[in-house]
């Protein structure tokens, strides 16, 4: 067994957690074949960010599987699509909404492509969900439920749910209401009359034959087989069909399916398959503390994120705490950002069982990328490698009223000559990033204010100090200590407060980077004459 399977066995970081279950399982269920994990995808609409975070996890858990098993064991991860389901509403977001309306009902593979480039509306929204995996560098297998059911993939398992038709009654039934249960059929036949999906209760059985009688929409009475795609099943028994069928080891679900989840493993069971391992992962929240619905339209999209962050702060923000409830609102992209930089630079100085542990491990497949400073330290070693900061981009942005890259990146080079956009792309990249998200949620909230007479003395000595420092002076220690020495000459008490007035009464806000980092990387002289226009009001004039 290597060092790392080692580790692995006993590491504490919830993929390694996960995995092991998978490795437990396996004990109890041998299997020839591969282990399948498995996500799934409703194609009614576009892919939005709980596809992102449930294929990332998903992702992160198979890395795990591998590394814990000494990737002895093949795996696959599957991209499942339920579009053979039948459309039961127009999305808001979609146009050309009378050809929709015109299909109700149908599955989603019969129903034209209302973009009018594709076979079908899934066939669009399937290429999007493979377009967008893609784009994100995921490896997954796509998987159509249409494709699975007419290819014959399902039939054994529709087979025996049709022989076990008593046993699925006896597991749902007890869960509908009274009126549900007098129609309730797991078997929903596709009307060879209309093309439309049935809520058909389920007449008569063929065991034998492999077929079933159900009433059509005008009231005819047809027999259909059950195999060969001329049926869907229910929601609950179809995802047991599916794990049967597919033999899946592995997939999470949001908190919303619980039920879902402990109906259709019964079902699996009954079927003579073993549910996968798996957990239930908690909801995103708005703002306001809401759960995020997409027919609402609260909370944060993917495309939104990207617009003010690179991708990895969000692979990031998706593997923290999975059972804990966080917010997906703007005001968190910042800190996400800079936490990520963190757990980046912090890798190459720790040893293989704390790699393990630091959530880049898990988001980059053991690989992540190396520090982009460090090649900026080594040219200046007054630079701190993590000292470029998001938030301190952030602060940049405003104190040099920046609206382009190149204007930051001239502050940049002065304070890391060995940085550049082609040697430290993410930092560049970043660049834009700030501009974007300070123009858009930082500079709308600012409010200035004036300084005290307390403060204005204080100020009046940063500047005599800062002005006494050679002009080129980028280390941002030296320039911090003597920030902490003018809080502590002028009485504030606790010194936060004397943090708090420089933010304030500069920036129009209550916290920000590192002072000092900011002054090294904006320069002593340009910091002394935003000073200077602080104390003159300058600034809540301009604000």
């Amino acid at each position: 067994m290597s060092e790392a399977a080692t580790l692995a066995a006993a590491a504490k970081a919830w993929p390694f957690e996960q995995a092991r279950l998978v490795v437990e399982r396996l004990k109890r269920h041998p299997k020839d074949g591969p282990v399948v994990f498995e996500t799934g995808y409703g194609p009614s609409g576009l892919p939005h960010i709980g596809t992102f975070q449930e294929v990332a996890r998903t992702t992160m858990v198979r890395h795990a599987f591998r590394v814990l098993t000494d990737d002895a064991i093949p795996t696959r991860l599957i991209a499942f699509s339920d579009d053979m389901d039948g459309l039961r509403k127009i999305p808001d977001n979609i146009p050309n909404k009378a050809v929709l309306e015109a299909n109700l009902h149908k599955p989603l593979t019969a129903i034209p492509d209302p973009f009018g480039c594709h076979e079908s509306f899934a066939h669009h929204n399937n290429a999007k969900l493979r377009e967008f995996l893609d784009s994100f560098g995921f490896e997954y297998e796509f998987m159509s439920s249409t494709e699975q059911y007419k290819s014959g993939r399902f039939d054994a398992a529709l087979l025996t749910m049709l022989e076990r038709f008593d046993s699925v009654m006896a597991i749902m039934l007890p869960t509908l209401g009274e009126d549900r249960r007098t129609t309730y059929s797991p078997f929903l036949p596709i009307s060879p009359k209309t093309g439309k999906v049935l809520q058909a209760p389920t007449l008569a059985r063929n065991v034998s034959k492999g077929t079933i009688v159900f009433a059509d929409e005008d009231g005819e009475k047809l027999e259909v087989p059950v195999t060969g795609g001329h049926v869907k099943i229910q929601w609950k028994p179809d995802w047991a069909l599916r794990w049967t069928a597919l033999g899946v080891d592995y997939e999470m679900s949001g908190k919303d399916l619980i039920d879902s989840v402990q109906q259709s493993s019964k079902i699996c069971r009954a079927l003579g398959g073993a549910p996968p391992e798996g957990f239930n992962y908690e909801l995103f929240l708005d703002e306001h503390g809401q759960k995020i619905s997409k027919s609402k339209g609260n909370g944060l999209t993917i495309d939104e994120w990207l617009r003010y962050a690179p991708p990895e702060s969000l692979a990031y923000y998706i593997y923290g705490k999975p059972k804990t409830a966080k917010k997906l609102y703007f005001d968190v992209i910042p800190k996400a950002v800079d936490e990520y930089l963190a757990h980046i630079d912090a890798y190459p100085k720790q040893n293989l069982a704390e790699r393990m542990e630091n959530p880049v491990w898990h988001m980059h497949n053991g690989a992540p990328p190396a520090p982009e400073m460090a090649a900026a330290y080594q040219a200046n070693p007054t630079v701190a490698p993590a000292s470029i900061t998001f938030a301190l981009l952030l602060n940049l942005v405003a104190a040099a009223n920046a609206g382009t890259k190149d204007q930051l990146w001239k502050f940049i080079a002065k304070y890391a000559p060995g940085a550049s956009p082609a040697t430290h792309p993410m930092l560049d990249r970043l660049c834009g990033y700030a501009i974007a998200y300070y123009d858009d949620f930082v500079k709308p909230t600012k409010r200035f204010r004036a300084a005290t007479d307390k403060e204005r003395a204080a100020f009046e000595d940063l500047i005599r100090r800062f002005d006494a420092l050679p002009a080129d002076t980028t280390d941002a220690e030296t320039i911090q200590n003597e920030v902490y020495a003018v809080g502590k000459t002028h009485g504030f008490e606790p010194l936060r407060d004397w943090f708090k007035a420089l933010y304030e009464v500069c920036f129009g806000q209550e916290a920000g980077p590192r002072f000092g980092s900011f002054a090294a990387i904006f320069g002593v002289r340009e910091t002394s004459a935003l000073l200077r226009r602080a104390l003159a009001g300058e600034l809540i004039g301009a604000a």
